[in-house]
């Protein structure tokens, strides 16, 4: 089978030792690789009910048959483990530029295990891979971080992933960042790495992926830009990128507002996609192998953050310090996602964790003076929580505790420990079923189902029928994970887009229902591990407070509900009334 090496790499940090081991061909036909294969060997190589900071827990990070590709959107890599923030699934992924110099490592997943006793960065190569002492760049931003490691390794095209103090300091939240702006965001992948002493990991080798059809990946390639540069939503993530959803989301009510208590901000204006574009001067980036462009590349033009520079704000960095918390100035909402990129910390995460202070604060639970609006407040708490002093020792261990030491648990918003992304599931009904029945928690991206919801496919607030186009939504997402392709280009690859780079990379012929059957299968191995770690079907539920309040405009989302949409995915699942996997 093609697209593959055949092979994966085992890093044992306390003996300080490698092993190439290689992979089934018959694994590598079952799962297409990526999440499927990572997802397969978390299964067989992790003990059962691990603590993720332990030396026991593995963190892999996986590339699919398309990465080093001319397929447009395959420069993204994939983090896997059991997630520090939720005790269940963790996956994180991220662009930029990273997956090109990891795939020329030659592996197809690289594996790591075991605790350094001291800090280390690795460098992993095509032929070896080293362990460089870390001493004085623990304690380092990630910034500076990633420029002193690829200093040091001294080689053209090589590429790092790196943690801040965050996850030196074992914060569950805290990201794995490479390029300087991109990070593998959720799910607390940087606290792993920072369990096992690893500061950084550098990548780079001269191994070419070894497609079926190398030549007509890249007529394919010519013909996507061709047919698809100047397209609808290509134009409108060049120009304007995520944070177009701020008015969207605002003009159908469904902006997460002033931690959940509201779906519009009053003062959305202030921190729209035309602000950030036409005040701020934001101009496209884009990732390796990407004709959109959909990062914003901002240098702060005046006021007191003048002459930052900084990829981003995104939609979801916007809604979580700007909706949540109520800070109506992109410049501001800009210098907390700065922050939060230097001390490596999830800034959904950090955005919800600063709201709950807040809400904390004003209720007179906690000493610290929080409120909406005030930047420099929250400025301090973040760096509070990745240095883990004072209140923000306990915010660092994540929303579930932090809400039970405070007995603020009816007012905190995650599911399975983590925090939903900017898209209130009483305005999008379909997003409450997403949140539910994620296997990493909360999560948008695992359905992105309100691009149904939105677009008129379904209509939000219907309930019967749902769960069958959600699952549809699912099972292409899971082979995009697999595949490790961007988001962004799913309205350009449906299945049978899919199948063809499929037959490309790895010669396979797979049609829509081999597919299906695939994600299905990757869908119940992730389940079969969550159900593992202590899942029940209490836990594919909202929290109360979006079960019991309304919106503004009286939308609501009932118990009732959710536990038909939740009832009807199992059902469709082939999954038990309690969601447990009836196939082997």
């Amino acid at each position: 089978m093609k697209g593959f090496f055949g092979r994966y790499l085992v890093i044992d940090m306390g003996a300080r030792r490698w092993d190439v081991v290689p992979l089934d061909e018959a694994l590598l036909r079952r799962s297409l690789g990526g999440k499927g294969l990572a997802t397969r060997l978390l299964l067989e190589r992790n003990p059962a009910g691990v603590d993720p900071l332990s030396p026991d827990n593995h963190l892999l990070f996986a590339l699919g048959p398309a990465s080093d590709t001319a397929v447009y959107g395959s420069c993204r890599h994939g983090i896997f483990s059991k997630s520090p923030l939720t005790g269940f699934y963790g996956e994180s992924y991220s662009g930029g530029r990273v997956a090109v110099p990891m795939s020329r490592t030659g592996y197809d997943a690289i594996v790591i295990r075991g605790a350094s006793g001291s800090p280390v960065w690795l460098e992993i190569s095509d032929t070896d891979v080293r362990f460089h002492d870390a001493f004085d760049l623990w304690g380092l931003d990630t910034y500076e971080t990633e420029d002193r490691v690829l200093e040091r390794t001294g080689i053209d095209g090589a590429g790092a992933v790196v943690i801040g103090p965050a996850g030196e300091n074992l914060v569950r939240y805290a990201v794995v960042e490479n390029d300087y702006w991109r990070s593998a965001g959720r799910c607390g992948m940087g606290a792993v790495l920072g369990s096992k002493k690893i500061k950084a990991v550098v990548f780079h080798g001269t191994r070419s992926r070894p497609v079926a059809d190398e030549e007509g990946i890249k007529a394919y390639a010519r013909e996507m830009v061709k047919n698809l540069k100047d397209h609808k939503a290509t134009q409108a993530y060049r120009t304007h990128g995520t944070p177009m959803m701020v008015a969207l989301l605002n003009t159908v009510g469904g902006f997460p507002t002033r931690y959940w208590a509201k779906g519009t901000f009053e003062h959305w204006r202030k921190i729209s996609a035309e602000i950030l574009v036409d005040r701020l001067g934001a101009r496209p980036k884009a990732c390796r192998t990407c004709f959109m462009g959909c990062g914003k590349y901002v240098e702060i033009p005046e006021g007191r953050h003048k002459g930052l520079k900084i990829e981003g704000p995104e939609y979801e960095t916007i809604y979580a310090f700007g909706g949540l918390c109520e800070i109506d100035a992109l410049d501001e909402i800009a210098h907390l996602n700065d922050l939060c990129d230097r001390l490596g910390m999830d800034t959904i995460t950090a955005g919800n964790m600063a709201a709950f202070a807040i809400e904390a604060s004003r209720r007179g639970v906690i000493r610290e003076r929080l409120d909406y609006g005030d930047v420099d407040a929250i400025a301090d708490l973040l760096v509070k929580i990745a240095k883990r002093e004072g209140i923000g020792d306990l915010l660092s261990q994540g929303i579930r505790p932090a809400a039970t030491e405070l007995k603020l648990e009816d007012l905190a918003v995650h599911v399975k420990g983590l925090e939903p992304a900017g898209y209130d599931p009483r305005a999008l009904k379909g997003m409450g079923l997403a949140y539910a029945v994620s296997d990493r928690g909360a999560c948008h991206l695992r359905t992105t189902f309100y691009k149904a919801e939105l677009t008129g496919l379904i209509d939000p607030q219907k309930i019967e029928g749902k769960a069958e186009l959600f699952l549809d939504f699912e099972d292409r997402c899971t082979l995009f994970d697999c595949l490790i392709l961007c988001r962004f280009y799913r309205d350009f690859y449906p299945w049978e887009e899919l199948s063809k780079i499929i037959e490309l990379t790895t010669g396979e012929h797979l049609e829509k229902t081999d597919l299906q059957k695939i994600a299905s299968s990757v869908v119940d191995d992730t389940r079969r591990f969550n159900v593992r770690e202590g899942l029940t079907a209490a836990d594919d539920r909202l929290p109360r407070r979006l079960l019991e309040e309304p919106l503004e405009d009286g939308r609501r989302l009932t118990e009732d509900e959710m536990h038909r949409l939740v009832q009807d995915y199992y059902r469709l699942r082939g999954w038990n009334s309690q969601g447990v996997p009836t196939s082997s």
